[in-house]
């Protein structure tokens, strides 16, 4: 689709006055002089409206921001006002405690209104800068940059803004009860056990995800009594590896007990503690999960540790004198702690491969039974020294770099900046208890793509170090694939159809059940330069579609549609106040739910595929190939019991020829002389047997030591080796009749 379309499409239509004139831009292009050249001139008038453009948005940008921050204020001290009434004579209601949350939803959604805005007009200001370079042959990218820089509105961080949110979000949800507890990373726990799934989240979908997950899980502060600042979100790790990358393909192949090592911190280079950790991968049929452990030491002592001369005795001697811990888990670090520094000794592990990344992490306090963490500006920095060139000299990590991200200081050759955000979802729940129904639909909506087993240390090394490595994971191929999907199904943050603007008048709002823009504001469109005659009205989730997909949005009905996400319906703001209205209106949608789903339910038996037709759409496939010299390693699941498979089915094929010889042996040894001729070809399908059964046995106990991505069923031999048979029957019986 192109941008010019797409930025109709998605035009939220409180905003569309202030939205970067694409149109008018694409037509000064096209206004050539009368020799058809660029004048000076022409570049002066477009200069001239790019500039305008960029004032606009960015004024009303800041005016949004300003106005919201000073919403968030006037809620926190409504939210605290009615959490200290609780305690009174006279509490709030529960209809005033539903009344504050339907405030707290609005707010979410112009906070997502305002990211998509924003990301939607740096796009275009991107697209219309490089359109004018490559048509008029005047480079104007370099010193538009610099005016981008000086008016920055698409450079506003929302996180401190979701941290607020979500405090009072989760005080007016628990009724100004919120679940305490220990929230340190991992609460008290130094090796836990966790099912981690994995997803890479679009940059277009970062803000609604993250407001769409604060509506069910706090976001997780560990020190909440300092205001929230940008480093408080900084993660920096350091994976160690040798020269032959022993652990990277231990850890890209999933052997049985392979490590990865690496040191971590939590803000700025002037943290004081870091991390030693330790991963060991584990097979399912070993009957035990993959383990993550780490311990602590003071930054000063790292590299006397990890050189040996800091014994592990020194490390703990402090925390058996405090006393703090029992002698258990003192003991079990100390193992730890030793295990570590042998392996790094023994097999020389130098640093290899930094990530750095700012984490929202997604948590009640305490409660590690549910824990969602979103990674962004994922960046991986070259840490090694196999070029020759000593980055971090003898220290355990580099110095010449912080936590300034996007560390344009760095070449490029050193770093690699991930185009999406790390989305992990991770369970600590009972055997066989299914995960919350909202987290089943967040992973199952457009906004999320699974990649599973995705590893930042593999990529890293795979992407900073291609001279070293030959084997690559199998998502390596497909960074160039967008991963921005059409919207499945009805979810996310939407805003209902009968919404009273706030900033247009409420004569040119369209109506709940239109798709068709009014002459109004086709108008208004018109002299905001893109023309438009198509629906200014935005659909939930607003992403970008791909060029190969068509698809139609039903927004009809979208009020009635049960959501997980965010809604905004303002006719229940102060009319639902009245408990006999709500339950009136409650019973509506549940009736107009029932009948959806009737209509939904017939279509659905209408569209079905009728039995040899070829009504099924076509779906698109891609193939990926390696880059030269390279090979993609695809995740194969070995267990002891694969082997014991093959080698019953080879005993099976074993046993038949067994029989199929004996049979032959009697013929010949019992029967006449046409008997005789006629075990000549069971003696032959015998021996035919047993070379295929033991050929198979031995391609398949080789395809499975090296984890081989094929299908190991038979799809000939079965069917060749039972028509042998039926002809050694069939030529026995024809021998002995004639």
């Amino acid at each position: 689709m192109r941008f010019g379309q797409q930025l109709k499409d998605s035009l939220i239509r409180d905003y569309y006055y202030y939205y970067i004139d694409y149109q008018g831009l694409k037509d000064l292009l096209d206004a050539r002089g009368a020799d058809g050249e660029w004048s000076e001139e022409s570049e002066e008038a477009f200069v001239k409206a790019l500039e305008e453009e960029l004032e606009k948005v960015y004024d009303f940008q800041k005016l949004r921001t300003y106005s919201i921050n000073q919403r968030v204020k006037e809620m926190d001290v409504k939210v605290q006002d009615a959490i200290r009434s609780i305690d009174t004579s006279s509490p709030l209601s529960e209809q005033a405690f539903e009344d504050l949350e339907f405030d707290l939803e609005e707010i979410l959604s112009d906070v997502h209104d305002l990211a998509k805005f924003t990301q939607l007009n740096y796009t275009g200001f991107q697209k219309i800068i490089k359109k004018h370079d490559k048509v008029t042959h005047w480079i104007l990218r370099p010193i538009f940059a610099a005016r981008l820089n000086a008016k920055p509105f698409f450079k506003d961080d929302y996180d401190p803004l979701v941290v607020k949110l979500s405090k009072l979000y989760d005080l007016v949800r628990t009724r100004g009860n919120p679940v305490q507890g220990d929230s340190s990373a991992g609460g008290g726990q130094q090796n836990f056990v966790r099912q981690t799934t994995k997803y890479w989240v679009h940059p277009d979908n970062i803000t609604e995800l993250k407001l769409l997950i604060l509506k069910h899980l706090p976001v997780l502060v560990f020190n909440a009594s300092k205001e929230f600042e940008k480093e408080d979100s900084a993660i920096s790790s350091i994976y160690y590896d040798n020269a032959d990358l022993e652990l990277y393909r231990g850890r890209l192949e999933k052997s049985e007990g392979a490590e990865a090592v690496r040191l971590r911190w939590y803000g700025g280079m002037s943290t004081d503690t870091v991390f030693v950790e330790r991963k060991t991968h584990r097979e399912d049929w070993t009957g035990e999960k993959s383990v993550k452990a780490r311990f602590s030491l003071k930054e000063k002592n790292v590299n006397a540790f990890l050189r040996g001369d800091y014994t592990v005795d020194q490390a703990f001697k402090k925390m058996r004198e405090d006393g703090k811990k029992s002698p258990k888990e003192i003991e079990d670090l100390e193992q730890l702690a030793r295990e570590v520094q042998y392996s790094v000794l023994t097999r020389k592990l130098k640093p290899v491969v930094r990530s750095f990344y700012n984490r929202t992490a997604f948590q009640l306090p305490g409660d590690a039974r549910v824990r969602i963490s979103l990674d962004t500006e994922l960046t991986m920095v070259r840490e090694d020294d196999f070029d020759g060139r000593r980055r971090a000299g003898n220290n355990w990590r580099r110095m010449d770099i912080g936590i300034d991200w996007p560390f344009n200081q760095l070449p490029d050759k050193d770093v690699e900046r991930f185009p999406y955000a790390v989305l992990e979802v991770k369970l600590q729940t009972q055997m066989g208890q299914e995960p919350p129904q909202w987290v089943r639909d967040l992973v199952a909506s457009h906004l999320v793509e699974a990649v599973p087993k995705f590893s930042k240390f593999i990529h890293g090394t795979a992407t900073l170090l291609p001279s070293k490595v030959k084997l690559i994971p199998y998502w390596f191929p497909q960074m160039d694939v967008d991963i921005r999907k059409p919207i499945s199904h009805q979810f996310g943050i939407e805003r209902p159809n009968n919404l009273t603007s706030s900033l247009s008048n409420s004569d040119d709002i369209l109506s709940s059940n239109s798709g068709d823009i009014t002459m109004d504001e086709e108008e208004a469109l018109a002299h905001n330069g893109d023309g438009s005659s198509a629906s200014a009205q935005r659909h939930g989730g607003d992403n970008y579609e791909e060029e190969h997909h068509d698809y139609v949005s039903d927004d009809e009905d979208a009020e009635h549609i049960p959501l997980m996400g965010i809604s905004r319906d303002r006719s229940r703001s102060r009319s639902r106040r009245t408990a006999q209205f709500h339950n009136f209106n409650e019973t509506v949608r549940q009736i107009g739910q029932t009948m959806r789903s009737w209509t939904e339910s017939l279509i659905f038996e209408a569209e079905r595929p009728v039995p040899g037709t070829s009504t099924v759409p076509a779906i698109e496939e891609r193939v990926f190939h390696a880059p030269p010299g390279k090979l993609i390693h695809i995740p194969v699941r070995i267990e002891p019991k694969v082997y014991f498979a093959n080698e019953r089915t080879f005993l099976n094929w074993l046993e038949i020829g067994i029989y199929l010889s004996a049979i032959s042996g009697s013929l010949r040894a019992f029967g006449n002389e046409r008997a005789a001729y006629a075990s000549f070809f069971f003696m032959i399908t015998a021996v035919l047997m047993v070379f295929y059964s033991i050929g198979l046995y031995l391609w398949r106990l080789r395809a499975i030591r090296l984890r081989r991505a094929i299908r190991y069923d038979d799809q000939i031999g079965t069917g060749f080796m039972c028509g042998a048979f039926v002809l050694s029957v069939l030529v026995n019986y024809v021998i002995q009749v004639w």
